[in-house]
């Protein structure tokens, strides 16, 4: 069942007594969340009338929220800190976290001026010519 929040957003659901949108906002603030992950084929939602909230389903007394996480992030670590911050909004009911992904690594740091980058050696094992 789906009813108005007021207060939230003019658009909040709460389902089972759950503001879905306020569960995907607290995750989503959560420092190591790089974002909400709605699956491969966006099976991870909730849908609401004319918009589906990725990343966050409630039912069955539980509440699943799947995230990508940022690169060197700990996951038991961020898994304790989401259930943490969603245990306000959702009262006894168990939080599932899944870490679906996670970031690329940061790019490799550039040359330091003064070094010169070396070529492949096209004949490996072979003295130069």
């Amino acid at each position: 069942m789906t009813l108005s929040s007021p207060g939230f957003t003019s658009d909040a659901a709460v389902i089972d007594g759950v503001n879905v949108d306020a569960v995907a906002a607290a995750v989503r603030d959560c420092a190591g969340v790089s974002g909400l992950d709605g699956g491969q084929y966006r099976e991870v939602a909730t849908y609401l009338p004319g918009r589906a909230v990725q990343g966050v389903v409630i039912g069955g007394g539980r509440v699943r929220v799947q995230v990508r996480s940022r690169w060197g992030v700990e996951a038991p670590l961020l898994a304790a800190l989401i259930t943490t911050v969603l245990a306000p909004l959702t009262g006894r009911r168990p939080v599932d976290v899944v870490i679906a992904d996670i970031d690329d690594p940061p790019s490799t740091p550039p040359l330091r001026a003064g070094r010169r980058a070396t070529r492949a050696d096209p004949s490996p094992g072979l003295p130069p010519a």
